[in-house]
């Protein structure tokens, strides 16, 4: 959604959308020492605009630590999946200057210890996740610029407040961080806070502040449950560089360090850096191949090179067609790319005929390119794993793979030629963040859309209450990496349960899940289960599997359970070796 959030547009957008009453709810818990009628009314409006069903339980004014220390409290009644704790600046202040000078010096480690209590707490009652605020940096004119050099300075104080609560979150994967502070720098004090309104009513921000507080809670919120971008579309002419390749040439584009080419390149920089955090990057472009791709290959100030790029479509049709054929390879949502053009007709173009796809709307002078595309947060995350860092590589594979089927009738003369071996094992615990990492993203091929954090992929590796397995494929082209999981909870003495079944959409239709159910049911028999159940829960992305028990031979059983029998099992066929 490319506007600026403001409480206007948040109450203006809420209206236009319909609640759709087959989302699941999603309950919010608000906590905060300072009031939150306003953050509650906006996180009301922005998980409407966003897709999400919300129930919201707001503690009582300044409540924090009693609800949270309270097991009978009804904030644990209420059993919330995300915790909102919003930090009051100036009541930080207070208790501070409140100390005696020689107890100022451990007031950070004082406030982060009490706040790791609350949060391991919260986790010892709660299933959840818990988003804190971090806080914006103040000047308060005691100290000077000496207060860089003495812990008795606030300023010195917040600081490290700051870096101890992104230490705090980096140990605890349910703890995140809403990031006050860089949006007091991207702001400007004068325009976050409202000193009458916290002076008189206890809100430290400007009613619109609250307004982008809210949107970038649910922003995490939704990157949590599986909502994010994956994928930047960038056009070339005038968007990756300055003039037209095609018409001024080589030697006549803008890049580099000298004038308005510097724009060019930070942004080829910022988008050399999404590639390495694992965004996939593809080009859409109405060009000569050949020509469009020349810069890349030998222009000596191109930041970006050929193989950063995934997808790579210069030609002369129209945007959206070209844009479908980038989703037909990546086989990702629209909803999870950023379309960048500096042609507002194209981008006019490419929102009409694909309304999912972002399109931000990029200032006309370049130089403001790159402070705009940062100021939107598009591609908000919550997790990181090596695997990331070679995504771009997979899918050029994936393209090679889809160029190399087009030249095969049939489909199984195409399987058995890429030489497909697999490896099948129990969750290992390097592994542990990518397993956490498809649980959460996974929306396509995902059966029961049950999200894990990494605490909890640990707790259920330990358990002996479950079977688990991850699934690595790797073929002539090169290495898929991991690629599925499977969680199998013990019912009972004969009987193995389908928590979860997760797999990449980049091997659908590889013959990946017959291959792993033939070793499922190979286990159960080893260890004496004499039937596996599975279950289907409908959402809006997982359609793709509705059918998918019953094509791997389950018998509907009841109340949407399936059932295989392991003992009349016949294996399915496949092309992969291990």
């Amino acid at each position: 959604m490319d506007h600026t959030i403001t409480s206007k547009t948040l109450r203006q957008l809420a209206r236009q959308v319909n609640p759709e009453s087959n989302h699941k709810i999603t309950k919010f818990a608000i906590l905060g020492n300072r009031s939150t009628q306003f953050l509650s009314k906006f996180i009301q409006q922005s998980a409407k605009i966003q897709g999400i069903h919300a129930e919201i339980y707001e503690s009582d004014y300044n409540q924090v630590e009693a609800e949270i220390l309270n097991p009978h409290s009804a904030l644990y009644q209420f059993q919330p999946q995300f915790v909102f704790v919003v930090h009051s600046l100036g009541k930080l202040r207070g208790d501070f200057y409140d100390l005696s000078l020689e107890n100022k010096n451990d007031f950070n480690q004082s406030f982060l210890t009490q706040r790791e209590m609350l949060c391991q707490t919260l986790l010892n009652h709660l299933s959840a996740h818990i988003i804190l605020t971090n806080f914006e940096l103040s000047f308060d004119g005691v100290f000077g610029n000496f207060a860089n050099k003495t812990r008795a300075a606030f300023p010195n104080q917040l600081r490290r407040i700051n870096t101890g609560l992104m230490d705090l979150a980096e140990r605890i994967s349910q703890v995140h961080i809403l990031d006050i502070a860089a949006m007091g720098s991207l702001l400007g004090l004068s325009a976050l806070q409202n000193p009458e309104l916290y002076i008189n009513a206890d809100i430290p921000y400007v009613t619109d502040s609250e307004a982008k507080i809210a949107w970038e809670f649910v922003s995490m919120v939704s990157v949590i449950q599986g909502k994010f971008k994956k994928c930047l579309i960038m056009d070339l002419d005038n968007t990756l560089w300055g003039g037209i390749i095609g018409d001024d040439g080589m030697a006549g584009i803008q890049i580099g360090n000298l004038g308005i080419g510097k724009a060019f390149t930070e942004i080829q920089k910022w988008a050399k850096q999404l590639k390495e955090r694992g965004i996939i990057l593809a080009i859409c472009s109405k060009n000569q191949e050949n020509i469009a791709k020349e810069p890349f290959e030998r222009h000596p100030e191109m930041v970006l090179k050929l193989d950063d790029i995934a997808v790579f479509v210069a030609n002369w049709s129209n945007k959206a067609d070209n844009i479908r054929y980038i989703q037909s390879v990546l086989n990702i949502g629209f909803d999870s790319m950023v379309f960048l053009d500096d042609n507002p007709a194209e981008r006019a173009l490419v929102r009409e005929n694909l309304p999912e796809i972002e399109v931000p709307e990029l200032p006309e002078d370049p130089a403001y390119y790159l402070p705009y595309l940062s100021s939107l947060n598009l591609f908000e995350t919550n997790s990181f794993s090596g695997e990331d860092k070679i995504r771009n590589k997979q899918y050029q594979e994936e393209a090679k793979r889809k160029s190399t089927e087009e030249t095969f009738i049939d489909m199984n003369d195409f399987l058995k030629s890429l030489n497909m071996q697999g490896e099948i094992r129990p969750f290992q615990e390097i592994n542990v963040p990518r397993i956490a990492q498809l649980s959460q993203r996974s929306n396509q091929f995902n059966l029961r859309t049950v999200r894990y954090s990494e605490a909890d992929i640990l707790r259920i590796k330990g358990s002996s209450d479950y079977l688990h397995y991850e699934v690595s494929l790797n073929d002539k082209f090169g290495q898929y990496g991991l690629i599925s999981l499977v969680i199998l909870e013990k019912k009972n003495a004969s009987t193995l349960f389908i928590d979860t079944w997760i797999m990449s959409c980049r091997v659908l239709k590889r013959g990946v899940e017959n291959y792993v159910l033939n070793h499922l049911v190979e286990e159960a028999r080893k260890l004496g289960f004499n039937r596996i159940w599975g279950e289907y829960l409908p959402t809006e992305k997982n359609e793709i599997v509705k059918d998918f028990y019953s094509e791997l031979g389950f018998s509907l059983w009841e109340n949407g359970v399936w059932e295989l029998e392991v003992g009349g099992f016949v294996p399915l066929g496949h092309w992969i070796g291990e």
